[in-house]
């Protein structure tokens, strides 16, 4: 619109022998990046703008063609603002005229390159556009060498607005900088500036309402003084070389000032002409932003794309960007997933995508600094590689956007170009490399010429390319002489694949960054730069003498470096809260929270009064969707968050409702009726129930519901045909029978022992029958057995005239199966446990005895336990409930992490673990070769406990930082709070899938507790709260019904019914137990005293087993792994909310 305004400065800077070209561009100049022109008139018309030169041969430049270009794309227009070859954002030098030979534009501070596309050693930063004209070879750079514009313009965009500039006489503060010599084809390179007759160079800068305004002219003699310095104008000189001008130091930026611009975990430095941001120890980045030394790191992005592979075109737009730096060895893995094949196969060789991290966060050797300690968290990287023997070429462009609340690195990456064409059978070898970095002030450039092997089979065929890096960033001009001109990146390993199931492109390396000379003979590598020492994750590694070292816990550890303990700042008077706080301690730190009324101020220690504070939450000003869709989260110090509520979906500005109907989670005989954020089901007419199971006619008897929920554990009531309970009842899998009356109690006095006859019940026959053949086998197995079955042993079950009941099942594993009038199996109908099948009443005795079949016992094979130990999970096989020790290895190896709650999702047959350390929640297949994938990463502070729900597809978890109860989805979509009140230190979770309630414990250990609620949220209330202590581990058993808790005060093993009720101690002299699991008749719980894997006897409560792992730590989390699913059926199409056999309520569904 005509509103629109493009402001920016332009200023020729000359001398007898050279002239310059200077551009300022302020921060917010460039309002339009394109025009319509008026022969346009009513077509929709718009032309772009460019930025470059001419070659000023026409007397109308206007109809003269582009000669160089600076800029032409929206891209590296908007870089403009932000970027610079001079070493201050914004301001952009040009070489455009000499003396002597000059063919191009040059950049000319020599310091970086132009916004356009990456610059490179042997070309300019864009190609001319006068045809035939060819490059010649630039002069080399040097680090150190000054660019012509004020080396006291602000640090950061947009502040030279608000610039006064003062006289500030003949002596003012210089920048140290080398001064130039004149070369041989006139070009300035570094060296002295020597000329006859030359004493004195004076710049002089005029401010007025027109812009600003430089000129440089040689001064003979020693003329003082620029015209018109009285009036308002500042001049700077200095004798005997070419300098570089500043404000005066009334406008010069102080650490008094401005510390703010500085990371909480860095220092301010004063210089001569401006302030400086350097990292704390133990710290380590530009100084406005620092990382923790040795910590776990992650980055989160979107790439984006347009490529020609082959001559195939292929575009995607914003998928994800996942890296995982593990910095105490300079391990980069970089993963990109939603890349469509052909593209994503294509770009498997360029290890560079990747290796960009890998540069920023490598091993640093004595004296040298990686990536991230000279940009930080906000720069551009410009990559060009040309494919060979097809000169194939691409660009990337990768921009860093700063750190985010979690200090994860925010990135965006743009492909375009054209790349080689690898077949779907390949695979791409990159061996070790070396690389040599050139440092400047604002610019860091490399190139390269790299082979890869292209594999499949027996056939090997070996390419190459060539790549040309350009990283520029906002360095401070103000410190110099503190980099290494050359630095040598040296990657040990790398390694790229595509996943086709997952769609993800993988890069690996490890480096470390160091001397860029070679020496004859390579000396042996310390340890700590191989990372091959043996500190602990907590600590540092300090190189010593040869390959000598030590290591040094960590701040916020204490110790010897191989055993570090955490300081409890808050307990030991440490911390710096302010008033108004509290200290809560955390692995290796601690954080203040502010008491009610206040909110934490930017420097996360002070508190101050909410009402100093607008909250955009509270009045409204929030760019959340309304309140019936979304909720609004405010935090500190800046815009709030927009959260959709359950039943839609979105960013929480935006969000539409949920279709839940089209999941079909109804029973089949029922219809669902979408609402606005929730939905019903209504069974139809003719059957009744509350629309997620539906029967036939009527409700179903007191037997039939103990039937499908036994109150004895392992034993399924036996029905007649009107649904009432049979006298006769039998034990599956005791062998056990007794007499009950109509209401299903058992009679006393009428119990019989297993392989006894079984007693007489109801109205006696007339005359006595010969046993039946379900009797006669039965009576046989139970003679076979020895009179006592075991649990996992099949007893046929008979009813009171001797037939088969229509429904058998195997002892106390729970699997159920259909049988026909001969006992058969009826195929089909076989279910796993918590969901018996509903079945038809056999009417006509057997007249052949059934086989038996091969099949009547479940998987035995296969159940192993996953216990976590700090940085890996272990894995524990069973021999029926026997620990074999001799297989037990390590499953996943977690560097960095501290792995607590641990559980395992076994439809999908992928474990799940909560990293205190990396404040995440993460999960892997146990199929071979997975890897990890995090699926909730922030807002999480010490997640504790873990919980899977393979009903629901749900997971839920405590987190003892925030106190709080939360749940998601297993992708970690959907997730909210449960609970965030009256928790103090909630720990261990648990979850029955098929009855839809959560319990967890609080070791609140002035009211320690155990809670329960349904899995939305719903009916809670405090189970047990009297005689317990320091309630650690709970788990839930999906056969007995049972819940049980190991406790770490009181030493007890205790179970209870779900209700509170039947409350008994197993074991009452327990060690110092953290987590606990039950399988089969044994508990399995890890124990802090012994660093093992402790068994204890269900029945006897008596310890039988112990597994010591071989490096001894703390155990934490602890689960089994089944063969099969406890409770519901898997079906053939997976539902997110309902499995056949399970029975829920639209409520619990919804949440």
């Amino acid at each position: 619109s005509s509103a629109e305004l493009n402001t920016f400065q332009a200023v020729i800077a000359y001398d007898e022998e050279d002239t310059y070209a200077i551009f300022l561009y302020p921060e917010g100049g460039l309002q339009f990046l394109g025009t319509r022109p008026k022969e346009s008139y009513n077509v929709q018309l718009e032309l772009p703008a460019r930025v470059g030169f001419s070659r000023g041969d026409s007397d109308d430049g206007r109809r003269e063609g582009l000669f160089y270009s600076v800029a032409s794309t929206e891209q590296a227009l908007r870089h403009l603002e932000r970027g610079s070859n001079a070493g201050v954002p914004g301001v952009w030098v040009f070489h455009v005229g000499s003396s002597g030979p000059l063919e191009h534009v040059e950049p000319g501070g020599g310091e970086g390159a132009s916004p356009g596309t990456p610059q490179s050693p042997a070309a300019p930063t864009e190609p001319p556009a006068r045809p035939g004209w060819a490059p010649t070879s630039p002069r080399p750079r040097h680090r150190g060498q000054p660019s012509i514009v004020p080396a006291g313009l602000p640090a950061a965009p947009g502040q030279e607005r608000s610039r006064r500039l003062q006289p500030d006489g003949d002596t003012p503060q210089m920048a140290a900088a080398p001064p130039w010599r004149k070369s041989s084809r006139g070009r300035l390179v570094a060296g002295r500036f020597l000329k006859k007759g030359v004493s004195l160079l004076r710049v002089c800068l005029f401010l007025s309402a027109n812009g600003l305004a430089l000129l440089l002219r040689r001064a003979p003699g020693a003329q003082t003084g620029c015209p018109g310095a009285a009036r308002g104008r500042s001049c700077v000189r200095q004798a005997g070389s070419l300098g570089v001008f500043t404000y005066s130091a009334g406008s010069k930026e102080t650490c008094a000032r401005h510390h703010g611009r500085c990371s909480p975990h860095a220092f301010c430095t004063d210089y001569a002409t401006g302030l400086c941001c350097h990292c704390q120890a133990s710290y380590y980045g530009n100084g406005r932003q620092c990382l923790p030394e040795g910590a776990v790191h992650r980055l989160n992005g979107k790439v984006s794309g347009s490529l020609e592979v082959g001559r195939m075109p292929v575009r995607f737009q914003d998928v994800d960007l996942h890296a995982y730096i593990v910095g105490s060895d300079g391990r980069a893995y970089t993963a990109i997933s939603g890349v469509p094949a052909p593209a994503a196969r294509a770009l498997l060789p360029l290890l560079p995508l990747g290796g960009l991290f890998g540069w920023l966060f490598a091993l640093e050797e004595p004296g040298y600094e990686n990536g991230f300690s000279i940009t930080g968290a906000e720069f551009t990287q410009n990559l060009e590689v040309t494919f060979y023997p097809g000169e194939e070429q691409v660009h990337i462009t990768q921009t860093a956007e700063g750190l985010g609340p979690d200090n994860y690195l925010s990135l965006k990456t743009h492909i375009q170009g054209q790349v080689p064409f690898i077949p779907e059978n390949f695979t791409v070898h990159v061996g070790p490399y070396k690389e040599l970095y050139h440092y400047s002030s604002s610019a860091v450039t490399s190139s390269a010429h790299r082979d890869y092997v292209l594999t499949s089979g027996a056939a090997n065929q070996t390419l190459s390319y060539r790549l040309r890096q350009n990283i520029t960033f906002s360095g401070c001009p103000h410190a110099r002489g503190r980099l290494p001109p050359l630095q040598r990146l040296s990657v040990a390993r790398a390694f790229a694949l595509y996943d086709g199931q997952e769609q993800a492109l993988r890069y690996a390396l490890a480096g470390r960054i160091g001397s860029a000379h070679d020496d004859a003979e390579t000396p042996p590598v310390n340890p700590c730069h191989d990372g091959t020492h043996t500190c602990e994750a907590t600590a540092r590694c300090q190189p010593g003498t040869g390959l000598g070292y030590t290591c040094e816990c960590a701040d916020g550890y204490r110790g010897d470096g191989r055993g570090c303990q955490d300081v409890d700042e808050c307990g030991e008077g440490l911390s710096q809260c302010g008033p108004f706080s509290v200290c809560l301690n955390a692995p290796g730190s601690y954080r203040c929270e502010c008491r009610s009324g206040y909110w934490l101020a930017e420097d996360g220690h002070a508190c101050v009064p909410l009402a100093l504070l607008a909250d955009p939450c509270e009045d409204g000003s929030h760019p959340c969707a309304p309140g019936d869709r979304a909720r609004c989260l405010p935090r500190a110090g800046g815009l709030p968050a927009c959260e959709c509520l359950p039943g839609y979906t979105g960013d929480g500005r935006d969000c539409t409702d949920v279709d839940e109907c089209a999941e079909n989670p109804c029973h089949p005989a029922a219809a669902c009726y979408n609402t606005p954020g929730s939905f019903s089901c209504r069974c139809q007419p003719g059957y009744e129930g509350d629309g997620f199971q539906c029967t036939h006619g009527k409700r179903l008897t007191p037997c039939e519901h103990e039937r499908l929920y036994p109150r004895v554990p392992g034993h399924a009531a036996q029905c007649d045909e009107r649904g009432e309970y049979r006298p006769l009842q039998c034990h599956g899998g005791t062998g056990h029978c007794w007499c009950v009356d109509a209401a299903g109690q058992e009679i006393a006095g009428t119990r019989t022992a297993p392989g006894s006859t079984p007693p007489r019940c109801g109205n006696p026959e007339p005359t006595e029958r010969p046993p039946s053949m379900c009797e006669r086998w039965r009576q046989s197995l139970l003679e076979h057995y020895g009179g006592s079955p075991r649990g996992d042993q099949y007893v046929p079950q008979c009813d009171a005239g001797g037939h088969f009941t229509p429904l058998q099942c195997h002892g106390d594993s729970g699997y159920c199966w259909c049988v026909d009038e001969s006992g058969r199996e009826i195929q089909g109908t076989r279910s796993e446990p918590g969901s018996p099948p509903p079945c038809l009443p056999s009417v006509a005795p057997p007249s052949v005895r059934p086989s038996p079949r091969p099949d009547v016992s479940p998987p035995g094979t296969g159940t192993f336990l996953l216990y976590a130990q700090g940085q890996q999970i272990g894995y524990l096989p069973l021999n029926g409930t026997r620990l074999q020790k001799e297989e037990a290895k390590t499953l996943l190896s977690l560097h960095g992490s501290i792995v607590v709650g641990i559980d395992y999702d076994c439809r999908e047959r992928t474990v799940y673990w909560t990293d205190v350390a990396g404040r995440t929640i993460s999960r892997a297949s146990l199929e071979p070769g997975a890897e990890p994938e995090t699926v909730i990463s922030s807002g999480l502070l010490s997640p504790e406990g873990l919980a899977v729900d393979h009903l629901r597809r749900a997971m839920f978890w405590t987190d003892s930082g925030l106190d709080k109860i939360e749940r998601a989805r297993l992708d970690g979509s959907e997730r909210r709070v449960l609970f965030d009140t009256e928790l103090v230190n909630p720990r261990a979770i648990a979850v029955d899938p098929v009855r839809g309630n959560l319990y967890w414990t609080d070791w609140n250990r002035e009211a320690p507790k155990i809670e329960t609620a349904t899995v939305n949220g719903a009916n809670r209330r405090v189970l047990v709260n009297k005689d317990i202590g320091l309630p650690n581990g709970l788990t839930f058993d999906p056969f007995s019904k049972l819940l049980c808790w190991a406790d770490a005060g009181t030493k007890n093993l205790e179970c209870t019914f779900p209700d509170g009720a039947g409350r008994r101690i197993i074991q009452n002299n327990l060690n110092y137990p953290f987590s606990i699991i039950s399988y089969a008749d044994h508990f399995y719980h890890t124990d802090w005293r012994r660093d093992g894997v402790i068994a204890v006897n269900k029945e006897t409560g008596s310890f039988t087993d112990e597994y010591l792992p071989e490096h001894r730590s703390h155990l934490y989390g602890i689960t089994a792994v089944y063969p099969y699913c406890p409770g519901g059926k898997t079906p053939t199409k997976p539902n997110p909310f309902l499995l056949p056999g399970s029975c829920y309520t639209a409520d619990v569904l919804k949440g």
